[in-house]
């Protein structure tokens, strides 16, 4: 719990809590319709598409959930030279961040996952893509902007978001990683399967349920306390971390530390999608850990922030104002 002062102090040191973000990045397409009949070519539905709606995915996502709590925000990223890589620079500099530090390829092709919508539910998703890992010339561009962005806008934290689309190499992920902890820069991770144990020396990583049973090769039997605390002592075994952050889904977050570990249990919500909810829970727990270094109100904000957006259909940001409603309503004395 916190008093009404430190809840409005945590809330305006956002808006000068400068966070860089890492990661895949990418176009998310809807096409929305009604449907009503099935096709006389084949057992599959008709839509009859009414609307386009583009958005921004991935890494961009997290970005976005950051600018709309008011965080200076700057992406490094590799997109193609190409429509879609267009349209998501657009897409950011209109939410007002920062995307000098995206790199154009002229060999990758930018993200797009198109979903066809109908009745509320995705009837079909198609995806363009390249996923190898980027080249040694775009690996050095990347870090190069990454180095004089830190150097110059001193940030008070920096996420490296996996998506498993190549652009979190492991030279990348050490090279970020260590350049932080020598400038005192704590990073946090949202991490994917393929590189799950490369992270060693991050600040706060966040796994999901699931990712830590295939990461670490472990069956989970019951989710508790005792048992997510011997994967937190697993995982720092790997990667000698200082937190482990891992959302539970219907069972909540579980933080642990060296001060301690607890299990948070989530709010009894309306789930219309989890579509994003990962990205929201990380932005929203790295901002607030930045802001106070208090890893137990990051993990509460975050679990309440995730269940928010689950109530909306499709990738869409944290709203600030029905956060701060709701922080007021659970965590405010």
């Amino acid at each position: 719990m916190m008093d009404q002062q430190a809840f409005e102090e945590l809330f305006g040191s956002f808006s000068h809590t400068k966070i860089g973000v890492v990661g895949d990045i990418m176009l998310d397409t809807y096409w929305w319709g009604a449907v009503d009949r099935i096709s006389p070519e084949a057992p599959v539905p008709i839509v009859s598409l009414q609307r386009k709606e583009t958005r921004v995915g991935g890494a961009a996502n997290v970005a976005l959930n950051l600018r709309a709590l008011g965080a200076p925000t700057t992406l490094f990223a590799v997109i193609g030279k190409d429509a879609e890589g267009n349209e998501l620079k657009a897409l950011l500099k209109a939410e007002g961040i920062d995307t000098k530090c995206i790199h154009e390829s002229e060999t990758r092709v930018t993200t797009n996952k198109l979903r066809v919508m109908g009745r509320n539910q995705q009837m079909m998703r198609l995806d363009h893509e390249h996923t190898h890992d980027i080249s040694e010339l775009e690996t050095e561009k990347l870090l190069a902007n990454f180095y004089a962005y830190v150097d110059a806008e001193k940030p008070s934290l920096i996420i490296l978001e996996d998506y498993n689309k190549g652009v979190l190499t492991e030279k990348v992920i050490t090279k970020v990683i260590a350049y932080c902890n020598s400038k005192g820069i704590p990073t946090s991770v949202d991490p994917k399967h393929k590189n799950f144990l490369a992270y060693k020396g991050c600040t706060i990583f966040k796994p999901n349920l699931k990712e830590v049973k295939e990461g670490l090769k472990i069956e989970i039997p019951s989710v508790n306390k005792a048992s997510l605390t011997h994967v937190h002592e697993t995982l720092q075994s790997h990667l000698q971390h200082q937190i482990s952050f891992i959302t539970l889904s219907e069972h909540g977050v579980y933080f642990g530390d060296v001060n301690g570990h607890k299990l948070i249990p989530t709010h009894i919500r309306n789930i219309a999608d989890v579509s994003g909810a990962g990205d929201t829970v990380i932005a929203v727990a790295s901002l607030t850990y930045a802001s106070t270094k208090n890893m137990e109100l990051a993990a509460e904000l975050a679990n309440i922030a995730g269940g928010l957006v689950c109530e909306l259909v499709g990738t869409a940001p944290i709203d600030k104002e029905s956060l701060m409603n709701e922080v007021r309503q659970l965590l405010v004395k």
